[in-house]
C-alpha cells in the first residue's frame, strides 16, 4: 500500500526559506518506498516561496493532492470573513478568486508532469462561525460555481476541519460535518458522475472538535453513510501542554510505545486508534486518499530525525494491511 504524505508539515523549513536544506528534505522523500505523493499546500500560487524550485525537485512518479488550509488561514488573519461558506458577498468571492488561482496552478503542475498528476483538492468550509456568518446556501453556491471550472480531473473534496461548537473555543470554527455532507449530497444530485464531491476526514481535527478519540470514528462513518468518504488523513492531538501545545492542531505524531519510538507521548493517536478509524473505513482500496501529515518538535530536528517520525507513521498504516 502506498500512502499521501503531507510532508511540508515535516519540512525543516518552519519558517523562512532554504531551497538547499529543502532540496535535502525532498531527496530524502523521493527514497520513501511506500508513498505515492504528496498533500500538497496551496497558498496563492503553486509553491510558497519558488514554483521553479518545486518542479524541479519533485519526483516525476508522484501524485498530488492540494489543500487549501494554509493559504486560508493565511486569508482569514486579514479578512475574517473570507471563505467559500461565508455570507458576506465579498469575502465569498475573494475566497472563490483563490480557488480559481488554486485551479490554475494544478493546470500548471500538470502541464509540467505531462500528465494528469493532481487527483484531487481539498476545500475547507471557511470562515470561522464565531467571527463571520456562513451558511449550507452559500457553501451550495460557492461549490456550484467551482464545478464550472477545468479542475482536469481533480475531484473537489471536502477537508472537515473542527465544526464550531459551544463548548470550546475552536481551531478552526467551520461548518458541522452533517451541514458539509448535506450540501455535497445535494449538490451530486445535481452533477455527472465524473464531478461528484466528496469528504476526506482529518482525523486530529475530528478529535480536536469532538474530544474524543471516537469522534474520528463517528465522522468517517457519518461520511461513510453518506456515500461520500473519499479519504482520511493522519494527524494527531493532545490535551497535554508540551511543544506541540494543548488541543492546538499542530499535527502531533503518534502516540509514542514500544514500536512508535519517535512517537509523542502525550498523544491521543495511538495506533490502536489509527487502526480502528482503517477497520471503519471499510473500503480502503476504494479510498482516494489515505495518509499521514505530522508535525516535527523541535523545531530544529534534523532531517534525520524528522525521518524517523515519518518511517514510524507510515510503517502503523503498514502494519494495518499486513495484519488484514
Amino acid at each position: 500500500m502506498k500512502y499521501t504524505l503531507g510532508a511540508y508539515a515535516a519540512s525543516p523549513n518552519h519558517s523562512g526559506w532554504n531551497p538547499e536544506l529543502e532540496t535535502a528534505f525532498y531527496n530524502a522523500l523521493k527514497a520513501l518506498p511506500n508513498i505515492k505523493g504528496l498533500e500538497h499546500p496551496f497558498l496563492g500560487q503553486l509553491h510558497q516561496h519558488d514554483d521553479a524550485w518545486f518542479l524541479t525537485n519533485i519526483d516525476p512518479k508522484w501524485d498530488y493532492v492540494f489543500t487549501c488550509i494554509p493559504g486560508i488561514m493565511n486569508a482569514l488573519g486579514q479578512n475574517p470573513k473570507f471563505g467559500i461558506a461565508s455570507d458576506d458577498d465579498a469575502g465569498r468571492q475573494a475566497a472563490l478568486n483563490f480557488m480559481q488561482q488554486a485551479c490554475a496552478a494544478i493546470s500548471k503542475l500538470n502541464a509540467h508532469a505531462g500528465r494528469k498528476v493532481v487527483t484531487a483538492i481539498q476545500i475547507q468550509t471557511a470562515p470561522a462561525r464565531h467571527k463571520a456568518a456562513s451558511s449550507k446556501a452559500s457553501l451550495r453556491a460557492s461549490l456550484k460555481t467551482m464545478l464550472g471550472w477545468d479542475w482536469q480531473g481533480a475531484q473537489i473534496v471536502i477537508e472537515h476541519c473542527d465544526a464550531y461548537v459551544d463548548s470550546h473555543l475552536p481551531s478552526k470554527g467551520f461548518l458541522a460535518l452533517s451541514d458539509e455532507l448535506e450540501v455535497l449530497t445535494a449538490v451530486n444530485a445535481t452533477i455527472p458522475e465524473q464531478q461528484q464531491l466528496g469528504m476526506v476526514i482529518n482525523w486530529g481535527r475530528s478529535v480536536f472538535e469532538t474530544r474524543t478519540v471516537a469522534g474520528a470514528v463517528q465522522h468517517i462513518e457519518a461520511a461513510k453513510a453518506a456515500g461520500l468518504l473519499r479519504g482520511v488523513m493522519f494527524s494527531g492531538v493532545s490535551d497535554k501542554d508540551s511543544e506541540y501545545g494543548a488541543w492546538r492542531d499542530s499535527h502531533q505524531p503518534a502516540q509514542q510505545s514500544e514500536l512508535i519510538k519517535h512517537g509523542e507521548p502525550g498523544s491521543w493517536m495511538s495506533e490502536t486508534a489509527i487502526h480502528q478509524c482503517l477497520a471503519a473505513c471499510d473500503k480502503l482500496e476504494t479510498l482516494q486518499i489515505l495518509g499521514a501529515k505530522i508535525g516535527i518538535r523541535p523545531l530544529n530536528a534534523s532531517i534525520e530525525q524528522r525521518f524517523a517520525v515519518i518511517h514510524e507513521t507510515l510503517a502503523i498504516l503498514d502494519r494495518y494491511f499486513e495484519a488484514t
